[in-house]
């Protein structure tokens, strides 16, 4: 797994992923904010099974 998840998207990840989980935490948006787990998971790793499929990277690796 190389690495294709780049720094402002890491933290655009964890705060959305922070955000979601927070509000299902609180009941605001019910159990479909333990989905804010995928993100914040995917930018902890620093790797996106999507951005695999797809060809994407935001990080700047050559590779």
């Amino acid at each position: 797994m190389n690495k294709n998840v780049g720094g402002i998207d890491r933290i655009a990840r964890i705060v959305v992923g922070l955000a979601l989980i927070a509000l299902a935490v609180t009941h605001v948006i019910g159990a479909w904010g333990w989905i804010g787990v995928v993100p914040l998971l995917t930018a902890i790793i620093g790797w996106c099974p999507a951005y695999t499929l797809l060809g994407f990277k935001t990080c700047g690796c050559s590779k």
